[in-house]
């Protein structure tokens, strides 16, 4: 599959966005660094994915709740409140996301080293739960 650059340029954003969120997670919530790691991470899913299909994604009825608990949080973020905003944001990524994660679980698994890790007995069953991907084989 090959990529259009206004696409690598979106996962280019996306990525510093996470990152972005990341430290400002690490360094005690710092706002400006949330603030700035969520605008590059909704411009780059914007790029990425397309304006059109972006809209439609956050606008489903059954996405509501995450897209109001993500956007709700990003907005706290903005009001200088980032701890709170960090938290409803989360749940919100959740709710949002939570359908890719026995998708990220299974390429994770096929990573030589991650995949390993993964698949050692009580972190395959705390993963699989936690993905919800598949039910354990005793």
């Amino acid at each position: 599959m090959w990529l259009t650059d206004a696409q690598k340029i979106g996962v280019a954003l996306t990525t510093f966005g996470g990152l972005f969120m990341l430290l400002g997670v690490m360094l005690f919530f710092d706002g400006a660094l949330l603030a700035l790691g969520n605008l590059l991470f909704l411009s780059g899913l914007t790029l990425i994915i397309g304006p059109q299909k972006t809209f439609y994604f956050f606008a489903r009825k059954q996405k509501l709740r995450g897209t109001v608990c993500f956007i709700g949080g990003i907005i706290l973020v903005f009001l200088k409140w980032p701890f709170i905003g960090v938290v409803i944001e989360t749940i919100g990524f959740l709710n949002l996301f939570g359908d890719f994660f026995p998708v990220i679980l299974t390429f994770l698994r096929q990573v030589p080293f991650v995949g390993s890790l993964l698949n050692l007995p009580y972190i395959r069953d705390v993963a699989d739960r936690i993905a919800g991907s598949r039910t354990s084989v005793v």
